[in-house]
């Protein structure tokens, strides 16, 4: 967190909700990465084009970002090999059980006022707290 401001909070903020109801208003589809990704991984069909289209720009924006010369911040990752394949597939499998992940519910779903976005939210967050507590406090990691 060394290069945060409120202001550049709020202006990603603003990005990323114009963006989610831009997608909705034009498309009628909601920006939730895990749908999206589920239905390129299913059986091809006329959606495919547009599903690509924008998990490559999820990818891309930042390579050109560093292209025109913004700085991207250094990645370090402090877990083993498994241990990421296993969040991995225990958040894969929450986005599947809770039918939506934090793009879709926490930007979407609490946006268009969904009671069930909301729960679900509120589910991913205290999950998410008392993951970093137990790991962090009662096993040291």
């Amino acid at each position: 967190m060394d290069g945060f401001t409120p202001l550049s909070a709020t202006l990603g903020g603003v990005m990323i909700g114009a963006a989610a109801a831009l997608f909705l208003l034009l498309n009628g589809r909601i920006a939730g990465i895990s749908g999206i990704l589920g239905g390129l991984l299913a059986p091809p069909s006329r959606e495919t084009g547009w599903r690509a289209a924008f998990l490559a720009g999820l990818v891309l924006a930042p390579l050109v970002y560093a292209g025109f010369g913004g700085s991207l911040p250094p990645v370090t990752v402090d877990a083993s090999f498994p241990l990421l394949v296993v969040a991995g597939l225990l958040v894969g499998f929450g986005a599947r059980l809770g039918a939506g992940c934090t793009s879709g519910h926490g930007v979407c779903g609490i946006g268009r006022g969904s009671p069930r976005s909301l729960a679900a939210t509120g589910t991913f967050m205290a999950v998410a707290i008392l993951t970093v507590f137990v790991t962090r406090h009662l096993l040291g990691a």
